[in-house]
């Protein structure tokens, strides 16, 4: 409640625009700059731009408002590699149920709820990578957002998603029901060329492919498109300039991704070191969803903490912890739906849980997917020309990760949603 009065001249449309001329020096106890560490930093924002970074040693503006952040950490803006803004927890209503049974405008006030909350949490952009049977909704979300219609993360959206036909849900086993499907569905080369097009032209960012899927006997995941598909989708994307995601956890599945050109893989729950070697020689990044596993785990009735791990996130930890012995380059993405939005930070506790530094958690979460994602330029750094996207925490997440649940400070494009 304490940000509700935000809320208010929001949703009102007044009081955004009076912030974009303003002069702001924030100054924490330590800055991460997105790659290092520093103290006796400070920061100062002019409009949506960060006009200085680092010690005192300039003149302050006319005008200029100072924000005391004592005992806090300054961030830029977090990134949510992997989410699903349409979606909510599974243990809520099933996928199935969601696709099928709830209105689209319902998904869509469920989004902008989402939206907020992930907002909120400081994460100040997201890469939204499907709808899941809402169709082109994520089109009119981010361009609310975007005129502050509602507040929410910057998106990168990918629209529909691209299955195999025949691959993906909902599916009830029964041939005689022709039901509506998560995501657009191709079966040759022709047809993927014509349905990267039609997503492009809806306003997809990012072009979502599932290079497998639980399609195989008896429900195994096998891998989905030829090589020639996925080429197929990656060409036409990248001339666009747009870069293309897989769903994959199978090592041929990932395999035919990467050899057609893709930017990330989304999952990997089967990869191992050789794979993931792979990835790296040809600039793959993993996204490797750590909190989908564990949540969808403890729906089906995981007590976590109290009983041994299952073997599904046995396996997650070893592919995980063969990804960290690779050198590929790791995304945070949590799968953010499949649990609570808002709750994004789940996945870089899990991530440092498997093994990874929080350091280099950190710096998943901010410059590296900027990076990955083609958008380096504008966020994902604390450094002078970046967009002004911040967010504080109390405490320092480079020695206990745990404290990025404690926001107290968010920032994005030089508006303040979020002061504790």
């Amino acid at each position: 409640m304490k940000y509700l009065h935000i809320f208010v001249l929001l949703l009102f449309g007044c009081g955004v625009c009076a912030q974009t001329d303003s002069v702001y020096l924030l100054k924490p106890t330590r800055v991460f700059d997105g790659e290092t560490m520093h103290t006796g930093w400070v920061v100062l924002v002019k409009g949506n731009t960060i006009q200085a970074a680092g010690a005192m040693q300039f003149k302050l503006p006319a005008g200029t408002r100072v924000i005391e952040l004592p005992g806090t950490t300054l961030l830029p803006g977090f990134i949510e590699g992997h989410s699903h803004l349409f979606l909510h927890p599974y243990n809520e209503a099933s996928w199935n149920d969601q696709v099928l049974k709830e209105s689209r405008s319902e998904r869509t006030v469920r989004a902008v709820t989402h939206a907020r909350a992930t907002l909120m949490a400081g994460f100040t952009t997201v890469r939204d990578l499907g709808t899941e049977g809402a169709a082109y909704d994520d089109v009119g979300l981010k361009q609310s957002i975007g005129k502050e219609i509602t507040p929410g993360p910057r998106m990168i959206i990918a629209t529909k998603g691209i299955v195999a036909k025949g691959s993906y849900g909902p599916n009830y086993g029964n041939p005689d029901l022709d039901l509506p499907q998560g995501a657009a569905e191709v079966g040759n080369v022709q047809e993927m060329a014509a349905e990267v097009r039609n997503q492009v032209s809806r306003g997809a960012d990012v072009v979502k492919l599932y290079a497998d899927y639980r399609w195989g006997a008896g429900g195994a995941p096998a891998a989905t498109f030829t090589l020639e598909e996925i080429a197929m989708a990656v060409s036409i994307a990248k001339s666009g300039g747009r870069q293309t995601a897989a769903h994959a956890s199978t090592k041929e599945g990932i395999r035919r991704a990467v050899s057609g050109g893709v930017s990330t893989i989304e999952h990997g729950d089967f990869g191992d070191e050789e794979i993931f070697r792979l990835m790296k020689e040809k600039g793959v990044a993993l996204c490797p969803t750590l909190a989908a596993s564990d949540a969808t785990q403890q729906y089906n009735g995981w007590k976590k903490g109290t009983e041994p791990d299952p073997e599904r996130i046995v396996e997650k930890k070893k592919s995980f912890q063969a990804a960290l012995r690779s050198g590929v380059t790791i995304c945070m993405g949590g799968d953010a739906g499949v649990f609570s939005h808002g709750t994004n930070a789940r996945e870089m506790e899990l991530m440092v849980q498997y093994g990874m530094k929080p350091l280099d958690v950190l710096k998943s979460a901010t410059s590296v997917n900027a990076s990955v994602f083609g958008i380096g330029d504008q966020v994902g750094r604390v450094q002078n020309g970046m967009l002004a996207d911040l967010v504080a925490v109390q405490g320092d997440p480079s020695l206990d990760i745990t404290r990025t649940r404690n926001v107290i400070f968010v920032m994005k494009d030089g508006v303040i949603y979020l002061k504790k």
